[in-house]
C-alpha cells in the first residue's frame, strides 16, 4: 500500500507544487503538508486529518503605509466582481446560494485573508474559484464606481443650498469602529509603540484619511500585493487533495506565472527598534465616562513562540480576573472603573496591553507605580505559582474543547499565519502548544515566570503609555475642513459633476445583473444537500437525584452541566436583581473561600463556571419561561468540582464585600455603554421587541437598557443602599436556589453524572433548607406600551431596529427562512447597504414570532426605515431565475444542517426542549424549506405589509443623526 506521504506528494509533482516538509501535528490531530508551487513562487500548506468541516484560505501580506485603509477598501472591493464572474455582488451570491459554514474576509494590521469553509466537496471547490478569481482577476480596474461605493465618494446633501457629504461602505464602517474608545485607544498605542514600522498606521483607514485615496494609488496597490508569489494558501480537513491542487496549478497559479510582472516589493513591515514613549494624549469626542488610558509592553517578537504562550499565560494569571493580583492592585487603588489586560499576538512584534476606564483624578500618572510596584513584588518572590498552574490548565483545556466560534480550519488558519507571515518555516509553531505547556510546567519551578515579569515590566526598554481624552466638539474636524474648502473651490459646474456622478453610481448599483453575468456563478443544485445530517437525541430522565435532560453528544472527554432554575418565583420588579446576580456570582468570597480562591479553584478545575438568566419563549403561545442558569464544564476527573464549585457560590456567597461588588457594579456599566456605541443593532432590536413581546420586556429587566438604568442607580446611591442591596440579592439568591426546581441539563459519559450527583450530594441538604418560593407565579408583566424611544450613545453612526410579531400573520413554515435569507442577502444588501452606505444589515424571523429588521453602522435613519417598509413590494414582485432560487433554498437548508461544536448542540437542544419545538418540528421545518416555491415567496409579501406597518421602531446613535429624524422619537440621552 502507498504511504498517504507519497500519494501527496506524488498529488503535488503533478500539479507542479514541490512538497518542502510534512511533519505529524498533534493539536490537530493530523499531518502537515507545506509546499510551493514552482513556477509561480505560491506558497501552501495543507493541514490534512478526517474533519469534515473543510475549509481554504488565501492570504496576501499586505502592511499598511498610510491611514487611508487601501487594504481594507480592497478586501471589500475585489469581493466585488471578477473577469470569470463578472456580478456585482459574488460574495453576497455565495452567501445566497452556497452550503459555506464560513464565508468572509479580514483585514489584519499586516495581512488580508480570504477564508471560506463548507462540509460539501463541491462547495469548497466553487467557493476557492470564486475567490481566487476575485483577488487575482478583480473588476476594480474596469469600474471604478467599485471603488467609490466600497471605499468613498462626494454626494450632495438634501438641504438648500445643496451641501457636499462623503459616502462609501468602509468610510462609514470606520466612522463606526472609530467611535469606540478602545479602538481610538489601541491605534494610538499601537503607533506608540511602534512609530517607524507599520504598525503605527490603522489597517482599517482612518476616515479622514480614507478620503486622500485615490483611484489610481488604489489600483497600484492591488498590482503590488495580490500575487501569487506574495500569497499564502491554507487547506484543511479532509479534502480531495488531487483535485484541488490541479485545479488551482490549471485554473490560476500556472497561468498567473506566464504574466509578466515586476520585481516583488509589498510594503515592508520594519522592524522597531525599543523605544519609550509616554504621555501620550489623543482628543476623542466622546462621552467623559469613556475616558481610558493604556500601557503597552513589546514581550519580544513573533520567533519565540514558548515565551510568548507563557507571556500569554501569565496575564491571565495576573491580570484576567478581579482577584488576579495585578488586576486586583490597581482596582484597590481606585484609579479607574476596570482594568484588562490581553497579549496582541499575530503582529511581528507582539505586545502586552493593559488598559485602565473610566479613569479616577491622577489616575494615569499613578497608573505606571501601581504595576511596576506590584510586578516588583511578584517578581521577588511573591508569585503563587499555583495561579500560573490553574492558568495553565485552563488553557490546555480551551484549546482541547477548541471552541473558538469559526470553523476550525478558519481558525488554524489565521493562527498559522500569525508566524507563517514572517517566516517559512514558522507555519506550524502557532498551532503546536503541547510541547510549550510541558515545558513551561517544567520551568515552572525554576523562576522563569518571576523572570518573565520582571523583563516585561521591570526591565522592558520598549514601552508606552497613551491616555484618551474626551472631549465635547471636536475642533480640529479634518473631514469637515476638507469639504469646506473643496466646496468653496468648486464652481456650479463642479457641483454638477459630483450630482453626476453619483447618479451614474446609483444607475451601476440599482441595474441587476445580466442572466449572462448570473449564469457564471457556480451553484449545487438540491440533490447535491445531501441527507440529513444525523443529530444525537436528548431526552428527560427523571431517574436521577435531579431531573436530568440528558444528551449524548461526543464532546471529546468533556463533561458539560447546565442547571436551570425558573424564576417564577420573582416579581417583575425584582428582575435586575437577578441581573445582578447574574454578575456578582463567582466574583465574591463565600463563607468557605475568598473570591480569589474561587477564581483559583474555577481556573484549576474548571473550564466554565458561568451564571445568567434567559428568557425562553413558548413557540405555540404568547408565554414564555424565564430561567436563571449556572455553567460548568470539567474534565472527566474534575467533575465533581462541577457541582461543588458551583454549589458552594450559589449558597453561601458574601455579598456584603462591598469595595468588590462596587468593582463589579462599575465594570459593568462600563462594558455596557460601550456596547451601546458597538453594537447599537442588537440593543434597538431587544429594546423595540421589548414594546410589544413579554419575553423580551423580561430581558430588559435583567439585561437590557431598564437594567442598565438600574445599574446606574446602584451605582450613584451605593454608599447609601449598599446594606440594603447585599440583603436583597441574599434574598434573591434564597428563593432561587431552592432544592426541588431545578432541571440539569448534561452531556457527558455515565461516570461523569455520577461524580457530579455525588459531589453535590453534599450540599443537597442545604438546598432543601431554603425556604421555597410561593407555588403561585410572581412573576407577571405589566402591560406593554410602543414608547417609540431613540437613545443617544456617543456614535458617528446609528443602528436602527424595525421589529414585529410574526405570529400575528399566521403559523411559523420553513418558508420563513428562505424569506430572511432573500431579503437580508437580496433586497436588504442592495437598499441598505449599497445604496444607503450602511455596513451591515439583515432581516430574520424566529419560530417564537419575533421578526426584525435592523441596520448596523448606518449613516441614515428615516430613509433606512423606509427602505425596511418597502421590503413587502418587492418580495410581490419577486423573480429570481430557478438557479438564483435555488441558491436560497440550498443555503438555507446548510445554515439548519451546519455543524456545531458540542457546547452549541447542547444548548440549542436545550432551547427546544423549553420552547416546545421538538425535532419533529425542527425536521418539518427543513422539508418546508426544501418544498418552497417562488409563489411561496410572493404569497407572503402582503403578511410582510401587514408586519411592517405594526412594526415598532427604536434607534441607537448619534445625536445629529436621531435628532433629524421626522418619525418623532422620544429622544433619550442614554448615557448622559
Amino acid at each position: 500500500m502507498v504511504d498517504l506521504g507519497d500519494r501527496i506528494a506524488e498529488y503535488a509533482h503533478k500539479s507542479g507544487f514541490q512538497v518542502v516538509e510534512s511533519q505529524k501535528v498533534h493539536e490537530i490531530d493530523g499531518v502537515a503538508y507545506r509546499m510551493v508551487h514552482t513556477k509561480s513562487g505560491a506558497q501552501l500548506l495543507f493541514l490534512q486529518n478526517e474533519d469534515n468541516n473543510k475549509s481554504f484560505s488565501i492570504t496576501f501580506k499586505t502592511p499598511a503605509a498610510d491611514d487611508t485603509g487601501v487594504f481594507h477598501i480592497l478586501e471589500h472591493s475585489v469581493l466585488c466582481g471578477s473577469d470569470k464572474f463578472p456580478v456585482k455582488e459574488p460574495f453576497v451570491d455565495l452567501l445566497k446560494g452556497s452550503m459555506q459554514t464560513f464565508l468572509n474576509a479580514m483585514t489584519f494590521p499586516d495581512k488580508t485573508m480570504y477564508p471560506v469553509a463548507s462540509t460539501n466537496d463541491q462547495d469548497l471547490l466553487n467557493l476557492m474559484d470564486v475567490y481566487m478569481d476575485a483577488v487575482f482577476h478583480p473588476l476594480i480596474y474596469k469600474k471604478k464606481a467599485i471603488f467609490e461605493q466600497e471605499g468613498w465618494h462626494f454626494e450632495l446633501s438634501d438641504a438648500q443650498p445643496a451641501q457636499l457629504e462623503y459616502n462609501g461602505v468602509v468610510f462609514n464602517e470606520m466612522k463606526g469602529a472609530l467611535s469606540d474608545p478602545d479602538s481610538v485607544l489601541y491605534d494610538t498605542l499601537s503607533a506608540a509603540l511602534f512609530p517607524d514600522t507599520t504598525y503605527r498606521f490603522e489597517s482599517g483607514g482612518i476616515p479622514a484619511a480614507i478620503v486622500d485615496l485615490t483611484y489610481e494609488d488604489f489600483l497600484e496597490t492591488h498590482a503590488r500585493h495580490y500575487r501569487p508569489d506574495n500569497s499564502y494558501i491554507i487547506l484543511y480537513g479532509n479534502v480531495d487533495i488531487e483535485r484541488i491542487l490541479a485545479f488551482l496549478d490549471l485554473n490560476y497559479l500556472s497561468p498567473l506565472s506566464e504574466v509578466e510582472r515586476k520585481v516583488l516589493a509589498p510594503n515592508p513591515i520594519g522592524t522597531q527598534k525599543p523605544v519609550i514613549n509616554t504621555n501620550v494624549l489623543r482628543h476623542m469626542v466622546t462621552s467623559p465616562e469613556n475616558s481610558c488610558a493604556a500601557l503597552g509592553f513589546v514581550a519580544g517578537d513573533f520567533s519565540d513562540r514558548e515565551q510568548l504562550i507563557a507571556t500569554d499565560i501569565l496575564v491571565d494569571a495576573l491580570l484576567g480576573s478581579n482577584e488576579a493580583p495585578l488586576k486586583r492592585a490597581i482596582l484597590d487603588a481606585q484609579i479607574a472603573d476596570d482594568c484588562i489586560a490581553y497579549l496582541e499576538d499575530g503582529i511581528a512584534q507582539p505586545f502586552v496591553m493593559l488598559e485602565i476606564k473610566g479613569l479616577r483624578e491622577g489616575a494615569v500618572e499613578r497608573f505606571g507605580s501601581i504595576l511596576r510596584k506590584s510586578a516588583q513584588a511578584l517578581a521577588s518572590g511573591g508569585l503563587d505559582h499555583e495561579l500560573i498552574e490553574a492558568s495553565l490548565s485552563h488553557a490546555e483545556f480551551v484549546m482541547r474543547e477548541h471552541n473558538m466560534r469559526y470553523a476550525d480550519g478558519v481558525v488554524y488558519s489565521i493562527a498559522v499565519m500569525s508566524g507563517w507571515l514572517y517566516d517559512d518555516d514558522m507555519a506550524l509553531d502557532n498551532i503546536r502548544f503541547e510541547a510549550a505547556f510541558a515545558s513551561l510546567r517544567e520551568k515552572l519551578e525554576h523562576g522563569y515566570f518571576e523572570e518573565l515579569i520582571s523583563r516585561l515590566f521591570l526591565t522592558n526598554n520598549h514601552y508606552a503609555q497613551v491616555e484618551i481624552v474626551p472631549v465635547q466638539d471636536n475642533e480640529d474636524d479634518v473631514l469637515c475642513e476638507k469639504l469646506q474648502k473643496y466646496q468653496a473651490a468648486m464652481e456650479d459646474d463642479g457641483l454638477q459633476a459630483i450630482a453626476n456622478n453619483v447618479a451614474s453610481l446609483r444607475l451601476a448599483q440599482q441595474s441587476p445583473d445580466t442572466p449572462e453575468a448570473l449564469s457564471t456563478l457556480p451553484r449545487l443544485n438540491i440533490s447535491q444537500i445531501g441527507i440529513v445530517p444525523p443529530e444525537p437525541k436528548f431526552e428527560l430522565d427523571t431517574s436521577t437525584s435531579i431531573a436530568c435532560l440528558r444528551h449524548h453528544i461526543p464532546s471529546h472527554g468533556i463533561a458539560y452541566f447546565y442547571r436551570y432554575f425558573p424564576l417564577d418565583g420573582i416579581s417583575f420588579d425584582e428582575l435586575p436583581y437577578v441581573g445582578l446576580l447574574s454578575m456578582l456570582l463567582g466574583k465574591l468570597d463565600t463563607s468557605a473561600h475568598t473570591a480569589a480562591e474561587i477564581d483559583l479553584l474555577s481556573q484549576a478545575k474548571l473550564g466554565n463556571l458561568n451564571f445568567f438568566a434567559e428568557v425562553h419563549e413558548h413557540i405555540a403561545d404568547n408565554n414564555f419561561s424565564a430561567k436563571f442558569v449556572v455553567s460548568t464544564s470539567a474534565l472527566a476527573q474534575n467533575c465533581s468540582y462541577a457541582a461543588s464549585i458551583a454549589d458552594e457560590v450559589m449558597l453561601h456567597t458574601n455579598f456584603h464585600t462591598y469595595e468588590k461588588l462596587r468593582d463589579i457594579l462599575m465594570q459593568k456599566r462600563v462594558a455596557m455603554e460601550q456596547g451601546f456605541a458597538s453594537a447599537g443593532n442588537a440593543v434597538a432590536s431587544r429594546r423595540a421587541a421589548s414594546y410589544y413581546l413579554p419575553a423580551a420586556c423580561v430581558r430588559e429587566q435583567f439585561s437590557g437598557i431598564d437594567f442598565y438604568r438600574f445599574l446606574k442607580e446602584q451605582i450613584e446611591n451605593f454608599e447609601e443602599n449598599k446594606e440594603t442591596l447585599a440583603n436583597k440579592l441574599h434574598e434573591i439568591a434564597r428563593r432561587i436556589f431552592t432544592g426541588n426546581n431545578c432541571l440539569l441539563s448534561f452531556n457527558g459519559e455515565d461516570a461523569d453524572l455520577d461524580n457530579f450527583l455525588n459531589a453535590h450530594k453534599e450540599f443537597e441538604a442545604q438546598f432543601s433548607d431554603v425556604d421555597s418560593a410561593s407555588s403561585e407565579t410572581c412573576l407577571r408583566v405589566p402591560n406593554l406600551v410602543d414608547k417609540h424611544e431613540a437613545f443617544i450613545v456617543p456614535s458617528d453612526v446609528s443602528y436602527t431596529a424595525l421589529v414585529a410579531d410574526r405570529r400575528q400573520v399566521g403559523e411559523y413554515s420553513g418558508v420563513w427562512s428562505v424569506i430572511s435569507r432573500v431579503l437580508t442577502y437580496g433586497y436588504l444588501w442592495q437598499e441598505v447597504r449599497v445604496l444607503g452606505g450602511a455596513y451591515g444589515t439583515g432581516f430574520s424571523s424566529t419560530i417564537t414570532g419575533l421578526s426584525s429588521f435592523t441596520s448596523y453602522r448606518d449613516p441614515h435613519l428615516d430613509e433606512t426605515v423606509q427602505r425596511f417598509k418597502g421590503c413587502a413590494s418587492w418580495l410581490a414582485e419577486f423573480a429570481p431565475n430557478e438557479e438564483e432560487f435555488t441558491g436560497f433554498i440550498v443555503s438555507s437548508v446548510a445554515g439548519m444542517d451546519a455543524p456545531l461544536k458540542p457546547r452549541e448542540l447542547m444548548r440549542r437542544q436545550d432551547g427546544m426542549y423549553f420552547s416546545g419545538y421538538t425535532p419533529e418540528l425542527r425536521a418539518r421545518s427543513r422539508c418546508q424549506i426544501l418544498e418552497c416555491t417562488v409563489e411561496d415567496i410572493r404569497a407572503f409579501s402582503s403578511a410582510m405589509e401587514r408586519l411592517c406597518q405594526s412594526g415598532h421602531v427604536c434607534s441607537v446613535g448619534n445625536r445629529d443623526i436621531l435628532k433629524s429624524s421626522k418619525l418623532e422619537f422620544e429622544l433619550v440621552d442614554l448615557i448622559g
